[in-house]
């Protein structure tokens, strides 16, 4: 453990403080000398495909924010949704944390479908929930994006943040580009995604950075019976 001599003549222990960082901001300290990290990343992916692969019929990834709280209707939306298509046969993948990954969780694990959680070990925040009967833990989110992106027939973004943004976005870009088949792809709150639809809409089509048939990958929508209905049409089982 390092020390300092601080200027009362006393040291200061700062191996703690060097060590969190290094947790927090690890790929700043990811060099050459660390490709035996290369075998941890390979460990990832042979246990993510090992594991998910085993799944039987079709799956959704439900993206959204860890922040939701249960009394949040948005939870309850969830609930809803992830409630009815566990009980129709799908299985629901998420990334296995608290708020809206909770409640898609427990709504498949108390209808009695497969719960598949794939947690991410952060410093901060992300703490797994009791509900997924597959857990799987991951260091590296590009690992878990993989996962949550090769298995699903279908991807419903809640709301979120920075990190759901990524997901729909990751989502929505292999589609467009032809990676991945046209899976449905649904924003789940017209409030709430609207601005970012009239953005895309305002800014990236009329600077002709995206095609108006790329927007018509994202369906968005607010009736859990609708939602259903419509992946029933769209991936059968």
């Amino acid at each position: 453990m390092q020390r300092r001599r601080s200027n009362n003549s006393s040291y200061e222990e700062t191996g703690r403080r060097t060590t969190d960082l290094q947790h927090q901001y690890w790929l700043d300290y990811f060099n050459a000398g660390d490709s035996w990290r290369l075998f941890r990343i390979m460990a990832e992916f042979v246990e993510g495909f090992d594991t998910l692969s085993g799944i039987k019929g079709p799956a959704v990834s439900f993206f959204g924010s860890a922040r939701t709280k249960p009394e949040d209707p948005y939870y309850k939306l969830t609930v809803a949704i992830a409630s009815e298509l566990s009980r129709l046969g799908y299985a629901i993948i998420t990334g296995g944390g608290p708020g809206i990954m909770e409640a898609a969780n427990k709504a498949a694990a108390e209808s009695g479908g497969h719960s598949i959680g794939l947690n991410i070990n952060l410093p901060f925040e992300q703490e797994p929930n009791i509900f997924t009967n597959l857990p799987l833990s991951f260091k590296y989110f590009f690992v878990r994006k993989v996962m949550f992106i090769k298995y699903a027939q279908a991807f419903i973004c809640m709301p979120g943040g920075f990190g759901t943004l990524d997901e729909a976005f990751e989502a929505l870009t292999l589609i467009q580009t032809r990676r991945i088949k046209p899976f449905p792809v649904i924003l789940v709150g017209t409030e709430y995604w609207s601005g970012l639809l009239d953005w895309i809409k305002e800014k990236m089509v009329a600077a002709n950075r995206v095609d108006n048939d790329d927007v018509m990958i994202i369906n968005v929508m607010d009736d859990p019976d609708e939602i259903v209905v419509y992946l029933r049409k769209t991936i059968v089982i």
